[in-house]
């Protein structure tokens, strides 16, 4: 029986087709004896090329796990650079107030700019309809009008701009298999707040579109949306550089130290005090609140102004009330300026890695440099407004001295 049986299955073992269906053995090491360890596949490496085809005709055959990290995270460093470069435009954009120039919104239609003379002109008579051109700029040129649109025509397609470089990536990456099971959830999450982001820009315009005949006030956005605008920009940003960063730099690996548990609660606090800081920036503006008091340290002639208080109730004075809301950014940027210089120091005082201690010399030095600047901008504005030193404010309504 043996005779008969076994010749004909070793030749059938033999047989290069039943091999395919076999996994390969791990090569042996050289261990200086006869016997072999077999060495576990690695996550990726298949045994047989069968196995090859069919992963590559689901389309899961993906990059080392390490190579696809280092893509991903390039891809979202370079998106939290566009949103950056669309935060700074969206400032150029408000000085220079051209945010109400373009009066309606259209995803695709609105992307190809007029090109002859009576579509600027058809451009232009609808910006007519509308307070800001009634109240602000009832003397404006049509080439005036041509700078203003196209400030804001460049924040838009910037906007979209940004809106890309997130989704078709993204889209590209999971349909390869290189996005991890915790990075989708991320992307995802990105890819919604760019959506929303855009929404939520037509949304703030809109404000500033709205007829309002129980004042004679500027026309301008709603500050709140100004802030929420801004807000979910900067938390767009952070939460990009932050997943980026975390993909492409190694961990640090310190001992979990009362000192370095100190300074990570310092670390959290300080970005929460620059956030609320900026968040106040948009109130600011919206109200033109910078425009009230223009001199610094004190606010005029007094360290605390008289009419903090106007508006009732008193809550709405955080919100609504150009000289609170000036007062409060004060005493938000130097609260946040000091932040950042205790977290300096006690950063110097521990033995942190050397890319921590750039960091922390690298926030000194921003911050300073924020307030050199801010400091020079007051004091220049106050040179030029001398004779609309003060916006007083009475009963809601402004009235220039």
């Amino acid at each position: 029986m043996q005779r008969l049986l076994f010749p004909p299955l070793k030749a059938l073992m033999g047989s290069p087709c039943l091999r395919l269906l076999v996994p390969r053995a791990a090569p042996r090491t050289q261990c200086g004896c006869s016997c072999g360890i077999r060495r576990p596949l690695r996550p990726g490496q298949y045994s047989t090329i069968s196995e090859v085809s069919l992963q590559s005709e689901r389309g899961t055959v993906s990059l080392p796990s390490r190579a696809a990290e280092r893509v991903v995270g390039r891809w979202l460093l370079v998106c939290s650079g566009t949103v950056a470069g669309a935060v700074i435009l969206g400032g150029v954009t408000r000085l220079t107030e051209s945010g109400l120039s373009m009066v309606d919104w259209h995803l695709i239609k609105e992307m190809k700019p007029p090109t002859s003379q009576e579509e600027w002109e058809t451009e232009f008579q609808k910006y007519q309809q509308f307070p800001e051109f009634k109240i602000l700029n009832h003397d404006m040129t049509l080439a005036q009008f041509k700078f203003i649109w196209y400030m804001e025509y460049s924040h838009r397609m910037w906007g979209r701009l940004v809106g890309l470089a997130y989704i078709l990536p993204a889209a590209y990456f999971w349909r390869k298999g290189w996005l991890s099971r915790g990075m989708k959830g991320r992307v995802l999450a990105l890819c919604g707040l760019v959506c929303f982001q855009g929404l939520l820009g037509w949304y703030m315009v809109k404000s500033g579109l709205e007829e309002k005949p129980d004042t004679h006030d500027i026309p301008r956005v709603s500050q709140y949306r100004l802030a929420a605008h801004l807000g979910s920009a900067l938390v767009l940003y952070c939460a990009s550089l932050w997943t980026s960063l975390s993909l492409l730099l190694p961990q640090h690996k310190l001992p979990e130290t009362r000192q370095l548990l100190w300074l990570r609660r310092c670390a959290h606090g300080t970005a929460g005090l620059v956030f609320l800081t900026a968040l106040s920036g948009a109130f600011v503006a919206g109200l033109d609140a910078g425009l009230v008091y223009n001199s610094f340290p004190k606010m005029g002639e007094s360290w605390i102004p008289e009419d903090l208080f106007t508006f009732s109730p008193i809550l709405r004075n955080v919100f609504e009330n150009p000289t609170m809301v000036q007062f409060d950014h004060r005493i938000l940027g130097i609260t946040s300026v000091t932040a950042v210089t205790v977290l300096y120091f006690l950063s110097r005082r521990m033995p942190l890695p050397r890319r921590t201690k750039m960091a922390a010399a690298t926030l000194l030095a921003l911050a300073y440099t924020q307030v050199l600047v801010l400091s020079n901008f007051i004091f220049q504005i106050g040179d030029l407004d001398e004779g609309i030193t003060k916006i007083r404010f009475e009963n809601g309504t402004t009235q220039h001295c």
